[in-house]
């Protein structure tokens, strides 16, 4: 198994010093993997109908492959995962450049971990169709794929059309690892079907365990084996909580067959920056 961190994206603010501390101290105690949430803009909780959603327009979100080309520079090992970039409300051949950008600056870092996210008011302030963007995606992959692997590509689609183009300079991984988030069971079809892994989002073990057992049905319908496909989890950081207890969420999910997993110290009530750093440096004592 693997082990990463939750870049907190709200909470570590905006300084390029204290960001560049923080991924460092990750990459010097040995984290395999800094993971980072995606969000283009925050809605105003303040406008008309309201607003239910888990962030807001007040919530720091620096946007992923800026971010990424940044922590290119001044890392050398650790490994670079979108959790997951909301994929349809993308441009797709724009998502392919970017992530082949970091890709190559990185020296084949980067792991895309996709979604269709649930945030309308993102996919109208973008011009994105938010009704079709699951069968939407399913495509997206297909493309991605095409423009990492070749270097020209025609392609005509429900959604898209490449006329004999290419990017130039492609990414070192070709392709780009593809992980796909989110616990529907037309989800899951999909990871079965596209997907290198599963960025996983459960609530319970009971829940897990059904999710895990779905997958495995799911990949076995299309030939493939569940050692084909990795499983990326997080675990929340709780001061109250004991090293044994999260000894005990590890050794859960390496039983589930997990591959990957990343300690989220985000909303965790961590005072600093720095609380955050010695929060990761603690838990990967525990590791040792």
């Amino acid at each position: 198994m693997q082990y990463g961190v939750v870049f907190p994206q709200t909470e570590i603010g905006s300084d390029p010093i204290v960001i560049r501390d923080y991924a460092q101290a990750a990459e010097e105690l040995g984290y395999g993997y800094l993971l980072a949430y995606d969000h283009v803009l925050g809605a105003n909780p303040e406008r008309p109908g309201g607003w239910s959603g888990p962030y807001t327009h007040r919530e720091t979100f620096h946007e992923v492959f800026t971010l990424f080309a940044y922590l290119a520079g001044i890392t050398s090992r650790i490994g670079l995962a979108t959790g997951v970039l909301i994929l349809p409300q993308r441009q797709t051949a724009l998502v392919a450049k970017q992530s082949a950008q970091v890709d190559v600056f990185s020296g084949g870092r980067l792991r895309l971990g996709i979604g269709i996210g649930w945030n309308q008011v993102e996919y109208a302030a973008l011009d994105e169709d938010f009704t079709n963007r699951g069968k939407r995606s399913e495509e997206q992959i297909h493309v991605l794929r095409e423009l990492w692997t070749k270097p020209l590509v025609t392609f005509q689609g429900a959604y898209h059309t490449i006329p004999d183009a290419g990017l130039n300079s492609l990414p070192v991984q070709r392709p780009i690892p593809i992980w796909i988030g989110g616990g529907a069971d037309v989800v899951l079809e999909r990871v079965a079907q596209l997907g290198d892994g599963w960025m996983a989002n459960t609530r319970s073990e009971e829940q897990a365990r059904q999710m895990v057992a779905k997958l495995h049905t799911y990949l076995e319908a299309v030939g493939r084996h569940p050692e084909d496909c990795g499983i990326d989890v997080r675990i929340p950081w709780r001061e109250e909580q004991t090293p044994d207890e999260r000894a005990a969420a590890i050794t859960f999910w390496r039983g589930l067959g997990a591959t990957h997993l990343g300690i989220n110290t985000m909303g965790a009530g961590l005072a600093s920056p720095q609380a955050h750093i010695d929060a990761i440096r603690r838990f990967a004592a525990e590791l040792s």
